[in-house]
C-alpha cells in the first residue's frame, strides 16, 4: 500500500531514508529540511544532503526555522498525510505537528534508545567504548527521543570510525524504517515502551572536546579517535602546530604520557600507547603517518601537548 509522506531530515545520514521510501513507491509529498547555513571561508549558503537529494527528485522542499507558528502547523496539516517520517531533521515537533499525521509522526534514531538520546548518538557511542549501537524506529511524542519504540536493529562496534558507523546505520535504518512502516500498514507491529532505566543524553559534540590528553589510557583516547572521525577530528600539538590525528591503533609500549617512543610515530600514554595511522596538518590533506614524517621530523623523545 503507498503511504502519503512528509519527509524531514537534513544531513547525509537521512538520504538513504527519503531514497528508499521513494523506491518502494511511498508518496512523498514535501521534504522538510533546514535552511541554508553558511559554511566555509566565504560563508556562502549551503544546502543540507537532504535538500540537494530533493531538488534533483523534483519534490517540494520547506525549510522553516520552526514549525511553532500557527501558520506552519495549517500548512502542515493540510499536506493531508498517513505518516511523517523523520530522520535526524534538527528540529523538535510540536504537538500539533505529531498529531496531524493519521498514523503519526516516525523517527529513525541511530542508537539503541533509551541510551544516547539526543544530538549526537553514533559518536557518543563510539566515544564511551560500548560494544554495539544500532537504528531503531521509534513513534514520537512530546519527549526528545522518548517515543515507544517499533522497530530495531543491533550492530557491533568494533574498530570502526563514527564516520563508517554513521555509513553503515545509514543504510540499515533505511531498510528498517520501510519494514516497520510495511508492518504498520498490516498492523503487525505494536510499539513497545522504552526501557526506564539506562537513559543518557547524546549532547552535540563541541570542538573543545577534541583536544587528546595522553595522560589517559590507549583505550580512551583510541575511542575519542574513533569517535571524532572524520569530524572534527580529534588533535593534540607538536612544534608549535596542531596536528589532528584520525586513525590510530593501541599497541603494547610504554613511555612519558605524550611522548614519541618509536621512529614510525608511536605515542605513549598513560596505559599503554598508540601508533598513528592517519594524520592531518593544520590546512593540510589527511595522510598516513608515515607520509607526514617524510616532510615533518618527530624524532624519539619528542612530547605531544
Amino acid at each position: 500500500m503507498t503511504l502519503r509522506l512528509a519527509f524531514m531530515g537534513t544531513p547525509d545520514f537521512a538520504v538513504p531514508t527519503l531514497a528508499e521510501l521513494m523506491a518502494q513507491g511511498h508518496e512523498i509529498a514535501a521534504v522538510y529540511s533546514q535552511p541554508p547555513r553558511p559554511k566555509g571561508r566565504g560563508l556562502a549558503l549551503e544546502k543540507g544532503a537532504v535538500h540537494k537529494f530533493a531538488e534533483t527528485a523534483g519534490l517540494e522542499i520547506r525549510t522553516p526555522l520552526s514549525l511553532k507558528g500557527a501558520d506552519e502547523q495549517a500548512a502542515f496539516a493540510a499536506l493531508d498525510l498517513d505518516a511523517a517520517i523523520v530522520v535526524a531533521y534538527g528540529l523538535l515537533l510540536p504537538k500539533a505537528i505529531l498529531d496531524a499525521p493519521k498514523l503519526g509522526c516516525f523517527n529513525l534514531h541511530g542508537s539503541l534508545l533509551p541510551r544516547w538520546r539526543g544530538a549526537a548518538p553514533i559518536q557518543r557511542a563510539v566515544m564511551a567504548g560500548d560494544a554495539e549501537t544500532g537504528v531503531m524506529v521509534m513513534q514520537m511524542d512530546e519527549g526528545l527521543d522518548t517515543g515507544p519504540v517499533l522497530m530495531a536493529e543491533r550492530v557491533a562496534i568494533g574498530r570502526q570510525t563514527s564516520g563508517e558507523l554513521t555509513d553503515r546505520l545509514a543504510r540499515l535504518g533505511a531498510d528498517l524504517m520501510v519494514r516497520a512502516l510495511g508492518a504498520l500498514e498490516r498492523g503487525a507491529i505494536t510499539a513497545q515502551p522504552q526501557a526506564v532505566d539506562g537513559a543518557t543524553y547524546a549532547k552535540k559534540i563541541s570542538k573543545d572536546e577534541a583536544r587528546i590528553d595522553w595522560s589517559k589510557s590507549a583505550a580512551e583516547i583510541d575511542c575519542q579517535i574513533r569517535g571524532l572521525s572524520p569530524w572534527p577530528g580529534a588533535f593534540t600539538e607538536v612544534k608549535g602546530e596542531r596536528l589532528k590525528i584520525l586513525a590510530a591503533e593501541p599497541v603494547a609500549s610504554s613511555g612519558a604520557p605524550g611522548e614519541i617512543v618509536t621512529d614510525d610515530l608511536t605515542v605513549a600514554c598513560k596505559e599503554g600507547a598508540l601508533r598513528l595511522l592517519k594524520v592531518q596538518r593544520a590546512g593540510g590533506k589527511a595522510m598516513t603517518a608515515s607520509e607526514l614524517l617524510k616532510g615533518f621530523a618527530l624524532p624519539k623523545g619528542m612530547r605531544f601537548a
